[in-house]
């Protein structure tokens, strides 16, 4: 039985243990961005605990993943993480709530680490992290002692802090839900109405002060309202998230999409001189002559009319009017459409 001496000095280390993880939980809870929850809460793991790794392992196919993309992209995060499949998760974790205390050979466990690291490990700690009730990865620990993550030590308080932090992913996760719809359409990810407009001043002035090329397409969707009253708005709305895809997956980096409202979408085009934004559309509506939007074992035709002004047309003295000349052109092209006039390269004419 262990002297008074001993029986103190255990409980002496267990609660400076104890602060250290209060330390983390104290950090951590206040986040409301993802990239800085996963780097304040590794860089208090290794500062608090003295341990030389520690990162984070994902499922992929997850929740989060929206997320893990933003992640894997930085340089700076991707010597943290770890992105993996839902099945190697699963076979090496078991998908416990409880963490996996291992030592010895963990050559098994090599797919958790950052792709490119090896790390010089005896002794690991693989502690699951959840969101809403399901577990979307852990948060991992390494050690070069093996006795460091010893099976038969106790790991509730690793236990506790991986709670807290699938608490902090609920409140993060919730957080970047209401910024994200702050600034987008619900139904397309688009850039919505309100920012658009701020996007769309900022870049004519970068447009006039660098005296660079502008152009801006107005666009919507023929025949909609008879989608939706015939097919239902079911697909109607499948229709304006296929458009919005397609469009985005026809534009650069630098290109704007957004959806002004309905069926109707602007394409900013910076760097873009009024010609080219034509053979662009042009481009695009050939593409949605050969593919149509396949919903439910039946295909639907996807025709828009769009209107292209450019800050080289004349009379443009601000954004406002940009916006209210693309819609002018818009108008001139649906007539006409309606009056049988082909459309595509005679639109350079509106």
């Amino acid at each position: 039985m262990p002297d008074l001496k001993t029986i103190l000095e255990i409980v002496k280390n267990n609660e400076e243990t104890a602060r250290k993880f209060f330390e983390i939980e104290k950090r951590i809870l206040t986040i409301l961005d993802f990239p800085s929850l996963v780097e304040v809460l590794l860089a208090e793991i290794r500062n608090q605990f003295k341990i030389p790794y520690s990162w984070i392992s994902l499922i992929g196919k997850s929740d989060l993943a929206g997320f893990i993309e933003k992640l894997a992209a930085s340089e700076k995060h991707k010597k943290h993480l770890n992105i993996v499949d839902k099945k190697t998760f699963e076979d090496l974790t078991g998908m416990r709530s409880e963490p996996v205390l291992v030592n010895g050979d963990l050559s098994r466990f090599i797919p958790l680490f950052p792709e490119g690291r090896r790390f010089p490990i005896r002794s690991i700690a693989i502690a699951p992290i959840a969101l809403d009730g399901n577990i979307i990865g852990s948060m991992n620990q390494g050690d070069p002692s093996p006795d460091r993550f010893h099976p038969d030590i106790d790991g509730s308080l690793l236990e506790q802090l991986a709670v807290k932090v699938s608490l902090c992913l609920s409140n993060v996760i919730a957080h970047e839900k209401v910024r994200f719809l702050a600034f987008h359409d619900p139904l397309t990810g688009l850039l919505n109405r309100r920012v658009m407009d701020s996007v769309l001043e900022r870049e004519y002035l970068r447009a006039r002060r660098y005296r660079t090329s502008l152009s801006l397409v107005f666009l919507d969707l023929d025949r909609f309202k008879e989608v939706n009253d015939i097919q239902g708005h079911g697909v109607g709305d499948e229709l304006l998230k296929y458009l919005a895809q397609k469009l985005s997956g026809f534009c650069r980096k630098i290109d704007i999409v957004a959806r002004f409202a309905g069926d109707e979408f602007l394409v900013l085009l910076p760097e873009t001189n009024k010609k080219s934004a034509q053979l662009l559309m042009e481009r695009i509506c050939a593409h949605f002559t050969d593919h149509p939007l396949r919903s439910g074992g039946k295909s639907t035709p996807v025709s828009f009319s769009y209107g292209v002004a450019s800050v080289e047309d004349a009379g443009i003295g601000d954004s406002r009017t940009l916006l209210k000349k693309a819609d002018e052109a818009l108008y001139e092209a649906k007539k006409a459409r309606k009056a049988g006039i082909s459309i595509g390269r005679d639109q350079a004419k509106l």
